[in-house]
């Protein structure tokens, strides 16, 4: 990229993770182009779709959650280190505002569309080892795509608590009692 649009780059990029931060995933792409002071053409040519605007300002965050995955991969306890890790996405989720509409609108996008680096495939490939080390602590069938969904669910459901992160966590833990029972002591 020339100099110019490495700039325009990242300045849409800053005024566009503030929009979504406050607007959520639905924030106007003329309006942060305005606010960034160019065309809305430059922010098609940098983001074509909603979708590669989302990843973009997601891509810190996931890249952060997939690398705590990989940091949890050879914990002793398998189970405690899913568990230690969906409550992280949870809170993750719960608490930055449209990264749980981003990761819906990841499951409802079009098959055809370049999926190499959308917040669901990256959270799925980095969660897919910690559910397959854990399997027997799981319920049969259990899918990192389930659990994916769970938590999308509950980011969703908590948005607009006056606690998001703690109703979060409080439903987490609920859901968890259904899908990995702690084993009897």
């Amino acid at each position: 990229m020339r100099a110019d649009a490495r700039r325009n780059y990242a300045l849409l990029l800053a005024v566009a993770t503030e929009a979504i931060a406050t607007e959520g995933a639905d924030a106007s792409l003329e309006q942060i182009a305005r606010t960034a002071g160019v065309g809305s053409g430059t922010v098609r040519r940098h983001f074509p779709t909603r979708h590669a605007l989302l990843e973009a300002v997601f891509r810190g965050q996931v890249d952060t959650l997939a690398t705590r995955a990989a940091g949890l991969a050879a914990h002793p306890d398998p189970r405690a280190a899913l568990l230690e890790w969906l409550a992280a996405v949870t809170s993750f989720a719960s608490t930055v505002r449209g990264l749980a509409e981003a990761l819906n609108r990841d499951h409802a996008a079009d098959p055809s569309e370049p999926h190499d680096h959308c917040a669901t495939a990256r959270l799925t490939e980095a969660g897919a080892p910690l559910v397959s080390r854990a399997a027997s602590a799981l319920t049969p069938g259990v899918t990192i795509t389930d659990l994916l969904n769970l938590v999308t669910g509950i980011a969703l459901a908590t948005e607009h608590h006056p606690d998001p992160a703690a109703e979060a966590t409080r439903l987490l833990h609920l859901t968890v009692t259904g899908v990995s029972p702690a084993p009897a002591e």
